[in-house]
């Protein structure tokens, strides 16, 4: 559905790290009708400063950025302009970082292979005062104590690795890295790491490598 000939264009700011895909995300919103990209952030703190100039009807935010992550630039743009209407737009399909960032505030959370048409018409929905929940796929990620996303970062804490380091193997914040484990600890009742592993493999969420030697 297109924008009533005569309504004023909504207004968007991009957050995303990736200059690509803000390029493709204007593009795609040319063409639907009624939409203006108004400004374009490749960061957390860039894009405080940019809202604070242009105070955009919409802002789509990425989960996943460098120096301040989604979550983080998302509380401190709200803790500054509290009727920011902000859309999480992200590869992430983690439960956890959906539940997050529809706590802190967030208007939407949509995942990046999103059909144009049904991401103009969230951006609509939000700008007339909705909500979009997230993906009812999300629940079908967790069909035990852990989400995939926990699994997978608990076969990296059991290799030794820190938070700093799982947090750059998959491409996500240290701050994020860190909220997976604390979620893991809490969902297997473990009281520290080393536990954290050994349950793992108790209730066969970890497997014993088949490596000789390992």
């Amino acid at each position: 559905m297109n924008t009533p000939a005569g309504s004023p264009e909504i207004r968007v700011m991009l957050v995303d790290d990736h200059p690509v895909m803000r390029v493709g995300l204007t593009s795609v919103l040319s063409m639907s009708h009624g939409f203006s990209v108004v400004a374009q952030a490749e960061d957390g703190p860039s894009a405080i400063a940019l809202y604070r100039e242009h105070v955009p009807d919409i802002v789509l935010l990425d989960v996943s950025m460098e120096r301040m992550d989604g979550i983080d630039t998302l509380r401190r743009l709200l803790g500054d302009f509290p009727a920011a209407r902000v859309i999480m737009l992200t590869s992430s399909q983690a439960p956890e970082d959906m539940g997050m960032a529809m706590m802190v505030g967030a208007r939407g959370y949509l995942v990046k292979t999103i059909h144009h048409e049904a991401l103009a018409a969230a951006i609509r929905t939000v700008h007339a005062g909705g909500v979009i929940d997230p993906p009812a796929s999300a629940a079908s990620l967790r069909d035990g104590p852990l989400s995939q996303r926990e699994v997978e970062v608990l076969g990296l804490v059991r290799q030794g690795y820190s938070n700093d380091e799982i947090g750059s193997l998959l491409g996500i914040s240290e701050r994020t890295a860190r909220a997976h484990v604390s979620a893991i600890l809490a969902a297997l009742g473990a009281a520290d790491r080393a536990q954290a592993v050994a349950l793992g493999f108790e209730l066969g969420i970890l497997r014993p490598s088949l490596r000789s030697g390992g």
